[in-house]
């Protein structure tokens, strides 16, 4: 006869399979759900000012502030297996040349819970429960993946090792995601389709140029 010990290990096991071939079969379901991300992205206001970026910045540098305006339609990524979505924008501009390489700095970032996770967000105490009220009844609310920012202050700076930044061409926003399951695996943004999976519809503005710094005119000589 199997001793208590031996018993309890064999039942634990069993449970354990059990959970991950369930845990397999959930996660495979996200597979099924068609995903249509988009998003138009518009720069509405941008500076490059010359001075300390941060409180605990040691030197003055060039630092660029871009305010945007944003549509974007990411309510098919959330699904019944969806905990959060992290949703993201850099500002991306090619070196210098003769360097292969692409400068890109987040200026932006949210998470999105879905109703079910609204008790992990890191928010005080009234709007949790403006939040949670607003999804009473709900597991799942794709409404939270339309998102409409006007004239938006980024939350970041822009800045490059190099201390200098002005005048930089062909810089471009670009908006991302990163789908956070229950179970399974995180998914970013998509280059090319994948079964039900379609890669993001624009999610890129228009290529722009950082303004010089602006400088103060020239005193005006004194009247005799």
């Amino acid at each position: 006869m199997h001793s208590s010990f031996t018993r309890i290990q064999n039942v634990f096991g069993f449970f354990t399979t059990v959970a991950c071939v369930l845990a397999g079969f959930i996660a495979a379901t996200d597979l099924i759900a068609a995903r249509h991300p988009s998003g138009t992205l518009i720069p509405t206001n941008i500076q490059v000012v010359k001075g300390r970026p941060h409180y605990y910045s040691s030197k003055k540098e060039e630092y660029a502030i871009i305010k945007f305006s944003l549509d974007a339609d990411l309510s098919t990524l959330f699904t019944w297996n969806t905990k959060q979505l992290f949703v993201y924008v850099t500002a991306d501009w090619p070196a210098a040349e003769g360097q292969n390489v692409t400068n890109s700095a987040v200026i932006w970032d949210s998470i999105i819970t879905n109703p079910s996770a609204d008790h992990l967000q890191n928010i005080g105490p009234i709007a949790m429960k403006k939040l949670k009220r607003s999804a009473e009844g709900k597991k799942i609310d794709p409404s939270r993946g339309l998102l409409k920012l006007k004239n938006q202050r980024p939350k970041y700076q822009i800045t490059h090792p190099t201390g200098k930044i002005a005048s930089a061409k062909d810089v471009t926003l670009k908006l991302h995601y990163n789908v956070q399951p229950w179970v399974g695996l995180l998914t970013w943004n998509m280059d090319k389709a994948f079964g039900w999976w379609h890669p993001m519809v624009k999610g890129v503005s228009a290529k722009f140029e950082l303004p010089a710094i602006k400088t103060k005119d020239a005193k005006k000589p004194k009247k005799a």
